[in-house]
């Protein structure tokens, strides 16, 4: 095989790169798919979309393992709903300022 030029070799490497990043994005998609797929699965009409996208949020930033160990030590909902707030489904979350998530 004839020696390649350090251009040519750069295009290849370019190339290669270029391939790279597109199958990391489509195997991406395609776990994400799959996760997506799980929440038709779960109840998450109890939750506000805010609240499911802050619980998802905060869950990835902190890590699966910590996040699951955090939420473990917490007692059920269902356990004491005295304790649980009174939700109206009928108002509007907006008015709520967000909270950081840095």
């Amino acid at each position: 095989m004839p020696k390649m030029t350090d251009r040519e070799r750069l295009a290849d490497l370019e190339a290669r790169q270029r391939k790279m990043v597109e199958e990391v994005e489509k195997t991406r998609r395609t776990l994400r798919g799959k996760y997506a797929a799980l929440v038709p699965d779960l109840p998450v009409e109890q939750l506000t979309e805010r609240e499911f996208r802050d619980v998802l949020t905060a869950t990835i930033r902190v890590g699966g393992a910590a996040a699951i160990t955090a939420l473990k030590s917490l007692p059920d909902a269902s356990s004491n709903p005295s304790s649980a707030p009174a939700t109206n489904p009928k108002s509007s979350r907006r008015d709520v300022p967000a909270t950081s998530m840095a």
